[in-house]
This record gives C-alpha cells, structure tokens and sequence, in this order.
C-alpha cells in the first residue's frame, strides 16, 4: 500500500487491523440498519385515526428522521465496503483526486478516506 515518503510502510498486522475494524463497522451498520427497518415497518401498521395534526406530524417527523438515520448507514457501509474492496485491488491509500498517497496517519484514522488532507479540503471548501 502507498505511503507518503515520511511514513513506514503497512505492514500486514496494521492493514489486518484496519481491516477488522472495517468489519466490525459494517457489522454494526447492518444490524443497525436491519432494527432501524424493523422499527419502521412497524411503526407504519400503527393506526392513526384520530391524531391530531400536531401528532400526525410528530409522528411524520420521527418517522423521516429514523429514514434519514437509515440512510446515512446504509452510505457508511457501502463506504466501508469500498474502502476494503480497494484494499483488496491494491489501490487502497491512493488519493483518488489528485493520486498520490492519503497518508498512513490519516487512514488509521479514518480507514473509509478517499481523499488526502489537501484534496479534501479543497472540496470542502467549494
């Protein structure tokens, strides 16, 4: 896996624990997403004749937040599930704007990044 030239290169335990840790993630994203699909599939056979419009609009609320809460999951695992696939292809660690290396540091930290620090702040501040 690339580094910057002020690093030491991966070595199999640290890529190994990278890796788990990815796991381990996805793992909880799943079973998040599989209660958070649970709870609105249930919430949705509940009558609601007779709410007024302030508790059929709580009720709508609540009900966008658990999907929007669903949603952001489901972008963290496939997120996860990328970054473990470009290990596997061997272009995991490569800025995929500018393409040099995305810093060991910067990856340990926050194992799904795509981008380097620089190329990441660019964006951000677009």
């Amino acid at each position: 896996m690339p580094v910057r030239e002020d690093e030491e290169r991966w070595t199999e335990e640290e890529l190994a624990e990278v890796r788990a840790r990815l796991r381990e993630e996805s793992s909880a994203l799943e079973a998040e997403i599989a209660a958070t699909a649970t709870h609105i599939a249930d919430g949705d056979s509940t009558v609601s004749a007779g709410d007024d419009q302030a508790d059929a609009g709580a009720k709508t609320y609540a009900r966008e937040h658990e999907l929007a809460l669903t949603y952001n999951a489901r972008d963290l695992l496939a997120q996860n599930e990328r970054a473990v696939q470009r290990m596997d292809a061997g272009t995991y660690g490569i800025c995929e704007s500018c393409g040099r290396p995305i810093g060991k540091a910067r990856l340990q930290a926050f194992p799904r990044a795509t981008l380097c620090v620089r190329c990441k702040q660019r964006e951000e501040r677009r």
